[in-house]
């Protein structure tokens, strides 16, 4: 079976400090929102996880094999080099939906995320032996995007389309299996997702294009971290894309870099 490990990423007081002592342009907020995405992707990344932007003053990481003292450590980084600061929530579970729950409800237990008061929270346990743990990545990606949308739409009209299929496979993973998914540029979509055999994945599939029209495959993989997980997640979807087909699943639990 397998078990995922997510932490909630909530930067403390966000929407008072945007105004005070009065509002900041909308650029330098962006700025550092996309910033410290980014270091926080890269802090989780190195440590074999995965982190996704959901809100920007909100994220989301698959942090299996991350301890008490990497979430620390992550928090003590951020504090050093922004003007906000992080609370973090931990929640595990075998369906990714329940454990984001756990997390969610552990910070907001803490207070609220406007609070002045609440400040670099740590909630939660993390897998006590990662080792011994499997996690599920799955890899979505649109058929023909560059040919359907790309070299044939403007770039808005594009986006429409991407982030209609994203939509609604998002919903339906969530509402059906209590899967978790991403976009992650272009006409990537990265899921956290429970146990589930290829037929529930082909159902996915069928829906998002019954819905909205948009065609999909998908590769999925299992390892101990995110990292181990998405490269087999990868391999497996160039196996869809090698063989024509709409749906693969890997059971290697470390595939090689490329």
């Amino acid at each position: 079976m397998t078990n995922t490990q997510l932490t909630l990423v909530q930067i403390d007081n966000y929407g008072p400090w945007t105004v005070t002592p009065e509002p900041r342009r909308e650029m330098d907020l962006q700025a550092l929102q996309s910033r410290l995405f980014a270091d926080i992707a890269q802090f989780v990344g190195h440590r074999g996880g995965y982190a996704f932007f959901t809100r920007f003053d909100n994220m989301v990481a698959v942090t299996n094999g991350l301890d008490t003292d990497d979430h620390r450590l992550l928090q003590e980084s951020t504090g050093n080099r922004y003007p906000v600061s992080i609370s973090l929530g931990i929640g595990t579970d075998q369906n990714p939906a329940v454990a984001l729950e756990r997390a969610t409800e552990r910070l907001q237990g803490a207070g609220s995320a406007q609070d002045g008061d609440r400040r670099e929270v740590l909630a939660g346990t993390p897998i006590e032996h990662p080792e011994n743990e499997r996690l599920s990545i799955a890899h979505f990606d649109v058929n023909d995007a560059t040919e359907k949308y790309t070299d044939r739409l403007n770039e808005f009209d594009s986006f429409i389309q991407i982030e209609q299929g994203y939509a609604s496979l998002m919903r339906y993973l969530r509402e059906e299996h209590g899967g978790l998914s991403f976009f992650v540029g272009g006409d990537n979509i990265i899921a956290a997702t429970p146990e589930m055999d290829a037929g529930a994945y082909r159902g996915a599939i069928d829906h998002v294009m019954e819905s909205v029209g948009v065609e999909l495959k998908v590769g999925v993989g299992r390892g101990t971290d995110a990292h181990d997980a998405g490269m087999a997640a990868k391999h497996a979807l160039e196996e869809c894309r090698h063989h024509g087909t709409d749906v693969e699943l890997s059971e290697t639990a470390e595939v090689e870099s490329e």
